[in-house]
């Protein structure tokens, strides 16, 4: 299998952010491009089910738009608010404060928990390769949860249900709609080359085995290439930093000591040496303490 290390270029997500995945060189290129924007789609669904199914389990359901605000708020104004037996006010004022049971609460994160698991960027230091089956399999378990939780179904406007149960095109309207890709719009690069449509994965591979490894990225078709990564990381840059730093503080001790400074330094002792070979350095007298 040709495996696909696609790292994101798209707004709104982490630099650092990709998955896994597994083809083979016979693949044609449409269908291997149709898959990873499936796959890069549904984990961006899984980020907001895993945020809404988590607020509904702490806050209920949410308010519809004109009665959102804070249940202190609304108290003030004379508006009855209910409060059942768990209820935890919502700080931002958009759900009751009326969560499901404990039981319930558990069982919902536990399941989004999994998910959030299942789609998460760290899959790829774990060499985890992702599949839209197991993805939906996952979100299939999240809404089973969510319909233990409420039998009756959630209100149209919850943000969970239509993170659950719309059709991805109607995400849009949510704040990650700005990274969802249409496959029909969708171009894939490596090494600074496009896959081209109408051709195999190996057209653009060469006569590769299927043990081959690539990073590639998805872009918008006429955008061009994607930007080179940068050659030093963000951690090895810090690093870097913080060692010329310290270094550049040294030098300037060195320079404002006196030209004898240097004799108390270990190195500099002439008997170091001998003392050393002959397993002398510590050696300590009875009775004293260092």
């Amino acid at each position: 299998m040709v495996l696909i290390s696609l790292k994101s270029t798209l707004p709104n997500t982490t630099t650092n952010d990709g998955f896994l995945f597994e083809t083979t060189s016979s693949t044609p290129v449409t269908e291997l491009i149709d898959s990873l924007v499936d796959i890069h789609n549904a984990r961006l669904r899984c980020c907001l089910v895993v945020d809404a199914v988590r607020a509904l389990a702490t806050y209920g359901v949410m308010k519809k738009l004109e009665e959102a605000g804070t249940d202190e708020v609304q108290e003030i104004i004379g508006k009855e608010v209910e409060k059942g037996t768990n209820y935890t006010p919502d700080p931002s004022g958009l759900r009751t404060g009326n969560p499901p049971d404990e039981k319930m609460v558990e069982i919902l994160n536990r399941e989004v928990l999994a998910l959030e698991e299942y789609v998460s960027k760290d899959q790829v230091q774990r060499k985890v390769v992702l599949t839209i089956h197991k993805i939906e399999e996952s979100l299939n378990n999240v809404r089973g949860a969510v319909t233990m939780a409420y039998p009756e179904g959630l209100p149209e406007w919850d943000l969970a249900r239509i993170a659950l149960e719309d059709p991805i095109d109607k995400l849009k309207g949510t704040y990650l709609g700005g990274s969802l890709i249409d496959a029909n719009d969708a171009s894939l690069w490596t090494c600074n080359k496009e896959f081209i449509r109408g051709k195999l994965v190996s057209d653009r591979l060469g006569s590769c085995n299927e043990k081959t490894k690539i990073v590639a990225k998805l872009t918008t078709k006429g955008s061009g290439p994607p930007a080179r990564e940068p050659i030093v990381s963000e951690a090895e840059r810090n690093a870097m930093t913080a060692f010329y730093f310290k270094r550049q503080e040294e030098l300037k001790k060195l320079s404002q000591a006196d030209e004898d400074d240097y004799l108390n330094s270990e190195w500099a002792d002439p008997k170091g040496m001998k003392r050393n070979l002959q397993g002398l350095n510590d050696v300590k007298a009875p009775g004293f303490r260092f």
